[in-house]
């Protein structure tokens, strides 16, 4: 796989560099509440503005259905992207149209451009090879070279991330090579005790990677939402707690195989339940309760893993050599039930381990609760990408960068 600095030494003075990132960031209107993403790409943009490159910057928001639609606009993911470099980043208001090709063909040495949404154009997601391709050949004109950062999107198949690579000489960003690297660490060369901590709502959005992990990890800390499905196929009483009944065989599966194999697999003893699910606009007072893991009451839910829990995580990852963790313990959004997923990240950074934060709501919970993100070993951008990875697949946005 090129580097970025492999390119950088051959120069790109004049050369209009496609950057595929992923400027992907959660939006309150018109107003962006965490800029995480785009500060994560801004070292291979400014590298490259800096080498005097026309840097044309690509990216998706959100899931619209191939056609433009203002809510999901890059226009402030642009602007932000212009504040943090300190200088003006043209936009053009289309993927592949006029005002993209004329954008892109008014920029300077060393100046930056954002196109619209990607996904604005069906042919960037489209399942057809043709469709896809013709897109890509769309793109692949406004660009001499390719630059792959956006590891969000690493794990999709889409034509920007695909496609493209294939048309145009490419190269990995400072984003990537830098995700890789940390990703190796957990897959490769582990330094041990290696504890994993997964949370976050559904179980089955990770039963592939505790698949993988029951033979990698050295123990596997389950909670969120994900994790009633487990006490419940313990035959413990959930009460109105999220359950996916239809995974419950898996799960028991996999708790006969940690088991055997000697993976300690550790669940909640103790849960914060409410009646009902917290109002997140209001943030109004829940009086959450705790209860055993195994006696939630009927008209009760699980929202959170309890004090007892949030010691016994604590002691599972403070002597850990490597720790990753994906997903919330709780409904974190919420200051009653935000407690148990403040206590691993306050773990991660008590521990002397190598910690990796998974990306996604994690990375989100890092920032929320006010932690210093310098703090930890690494906060990930991409949290299924991430997953993906770990679980071993080829990764298409990967694959596509290989030589």
């Amino acid at each position: 796989m090129k580097t970025i600095d492999e390119l950088l030494a051959e120069g790109v003075t004049g050369r209009r560099v496609f950057v595929r990132a992923d400027l992907n960031v959660p939006l309150d209107g018109a107003t962006i509440t965490d800029d995480g993403r785009i500060r994560a790409v801004l070292p291979t943009v400014k590298a490259l503005a800096d080498a005097g490159a026309k840097v044309v910057v690509a990216s998706h928001l959100g899931r619209p259905k191939g056609a433009p639609d203002p809510a999901f606009s890059l226009a402030p993911a642009a602007a932000r992207l212009g504040e943090l470099l300190g200088s003006a980043v043209a936009f053009a208001t289309d993927t592949v149209g006029d005002s993209a090709r004329a954008t892109v063909a008014g920029l300077i040495d060393g100046q930056v451009a954002v196109i619209e949404n990607l996904r604005f154009n069906a042919g960037e997601t489209a399942k057809d090879d043709v469709e896809r391709g013709a897109f890509a050949d769309q793109l692949a004109q406004l660009a001499d070279v390719y630059v792959g950062d956006g590891f969000g999107a690493v794990h999709r198949k889409h034509a920007s991330v695909y496609d493209l690579p294939a048309r145009l000489p490419h190269a990995a960003g400072f984003l990537i090579a830098t995700e890789v690297g940390v990703l190796k660490k957990l897959t490769e060369d582990v330094r041990r005790p290696y504890v994993v901590a997964l949370g976050g709502a559904k179980v089955s959005d990770k039963l592939a990677v505790i698949d993988e992990l029951l033979g990698k990890a050295d123990r596997i800390l389950i909670g969120g939402g994900m994790a009633y499905t487990f006490l419940k196929a313990k035959g413990y009483e959930i009460g109105s707690s999220l359950l996916q009944e239809d995974q419950i065989p898996a799960v028991q599966e996999y708790i006969e195989r940690a088991e055997k194999t000697g993976v300690e697999l550790v669940l909640p003893v103790d849960v914060l339940v409410a009646p009902a699910f917290p109002d997140l606009k209001t943030k109004a007072p829940a009086h959450p309760t705790a209860v055993a893991a195994d006696a939630v009451p009927a008209d009760q839910m699980g929202l959170d893993i309890g004090p007892e829990t949030r010691k016994l995580y604590a002691s599972k990852i403070t002597d850990a050599a490597t720790v990753f963790w994906n997903g919330p313990m709780g409904v974190f959004e919420h200051p009653d039930f935000a407690e148990g997923t403040k206590a691993v990240a306050q773990a991660l950074l008590d521990s002397p381990a190598f910690t990796v934060v998974g990306g996604g709501d994690s990375a989100a919970a890092v920032r929320l609760l006010g932690f210093d993100e310098n703090a930890f070993g690494h906060i990930s951008t991409g949290g299924g990408a991430s997953l993906e990875y770990l679980e071993g697949k080829t990764l298409p946005g990967l694959a596509a960068l290989e030589d």
